[in-house]
C-alpha cells in the first residue's frame, strides 16, 4: 500500500453525509500529512484495531484514528476513547494500526460538534479503505472504550506481543 495514494483517494471520497476532514476545513493539509506519516510508520503493524467512526474531538481534529490533538500537541480538545486506546496499547506493548470503519466524521445534520453512528451506506462506501488496510493483518474491533478501560484492556490482552496467533481478517 502506498500511503500517499491511499490518503489522496480518501480525501477525494464522498462517504455519505459524513464530513471529510481530509479534504475540507482548516487544517485539511496537515491532517493528510499526518495520516500519510502515520500509515508509513505503522506499515509493519500486524494488528489492525478498528473503531466505528471518526469523532468530532478526535480524528476530525487530529487526522489520526483514536488520537486527539491534545495527545499530539498538548493543545486542543482531548478525547476519552483516544486516551484509553493509546494508553492501553502502550501499557501492553502492542503495536497496532488503528482505523475506523468509517474514517470520516458522521454527525447530526447542522451539528458538526456531535457524533452519530454511521449508516449502512456509509459503512459500505468506506469498506474499500478498511479492506486495503486489513490485508495481511489480524484485526479486532475496539470494545467501546467509554464502556470501561479495564474491559478494553482485558480484550486486548489476547493480542499482546507474545500472542502471534490472533484471528485472521480477510
Amino acid at each position: 500500500m502506498r500511503a500517499k495514494r491511499f490518503v489522496d483517494d480518501l480525501a477525494r471520497t464522498e462517504i455519505g453525509a459524513t464530513f471529510n476532514f481530509y479534504r475540507e476545513g482548516k487544517g485539511a493539509d496537515r491532517r493528510r500529512r499526518r495520516l500519510v506519516t502515520y500509515l508509513e510508520r505503522q506499515a509493519a503493524a500486524t494488528l489492525l484495531l478498528v473503531g466505528e467512526a471518526a469523532g468530532y474531538r478526535g480524528a476530525r481534529v487530529s487526522g489520526l484514528p483514536f488520537t486527539s490533538e491534545r495527545q499530539l500537541t498538548g493543545h486542543g480538545p482531548a478525547e476519552a476513547s483516544a486516551t484509553i486506546v493509546r494508553r492501553t496499547l502502550e501499557e501492553l506493548g502492542i503495536e497496532a494500526l488503528c482505523w475506523n470503519v468509517v474514517p470520516t466524521h458522521p454527525h447530526r445534520p447542522g451539528e458538526p460538534d456531535t457524533n452519530r453512528a454511521p449508516i449502512r451506506a456509509e459503512v459500505e462506501s468506506a469498506a474499500p479503505f478498511l479492506a486495503e488496510l486489513a490485508r495481511g493483518r489480524r484485526a479486532t474491533s475496539v470494545i467501546r472504550p467509554h464502556g470501561g478501560a479495564a474491559g478494553f484492556r482485558t480484550g486486548l490482552l489476547h493480542f499482546g506481543p507474545a500472542d502471534a496467533s490472533g484471528p485472521p481478517f480477510l
